[in-house]
């Protein structure tokens, strides 16, 4: 906790130098699994990416507000007109957004918030 927050916290006792993550959820989406906990010192949400039943990579966020999105083309969509060359503009896609988690922990509004697109 020290290495993520620079907190001296009571937290990490001279006799224990480990900081316990204790899940409160797990929600999976395709290969990211989401991880919130917290306790009174703060919260946590950890995305893990699983790759083959390994967890391939692992990103964290402490105290902070996070919001997971599906961001793509709607399902079945295919850019309007012909296929586009090289030296043609790119085609216009409307893009979808939809918010499909949040955390819950944080409720805090003086925490920074994100947005992991998935």
């Amino acid at each position: 906790m020290h290495i993520l927050t620079g907190s001296t916290s009571s937290l990490l006792s001279s006799k224990s130098k480990s900081f316990v993550f204790i899940p409160l959820s797990i929600v999976a989406f395709g290969s990211t699994v989401i991880v919130e906990g917290g306790d009174k010192e703060g919260s946590w949400v950890h995305a893990w990416t699983v790759t083959d039943g390994i967890i391939t990579q692992v990103r964290e966020y402490f105290n902070t507000s996070v919001t997971v999105t599906r961001f793509g083309t709607p399902e079945g969509t295919v850019p309007p007109g012909p296929p586009q060359s090289i030296s043609s503009p790119p085609a216009v896609i409307t893009a979808n957004c939809q918010s499909i988690w949040e955390s819950k922990l944080c409720d805090n509004k003086s925490v920074p918030g994100l947005v992991l697109a998935l």
